[in-house]
């Protein structure tokens, strides 16, 4: 069943003196099946790390490491 998704990408500073991120935000059709495959898609290669919350109904975060960068993508369902 495809749902509408808020999708928010934050990119954590690694700079310590600097607690900024970057935010990025879209809105996405998906199904729940796919929003695993859509949140590897962003990220490639062998040194990924992906941990999946289903934080409440309706939300799923997916928290990534690549390269010691750290990244979240939170899907909110509208």
């Amino acid at each position: 069943m495809i749902k509408e998704y808020e999708l928010t990408r934050e990119i954590f500073n690694k700079c310590s003196g600097n607690q900024m991120r970057d935010v990025f935000m879209e809105e996405l059709e998906l199904d729940d099946a796919s929003l695993d495959a859509f949140a590897r898609g962003y990220f490639a290669g062998d040194n990924v790390k992906i941990e999946r919350t289903d934080a409440s109904p309706g939300v799923v975060v997916f928290d990534i490491d690549i390269a010691d960068q750290r990244q979240r993508l939170t899907f909110c369902e509208i």
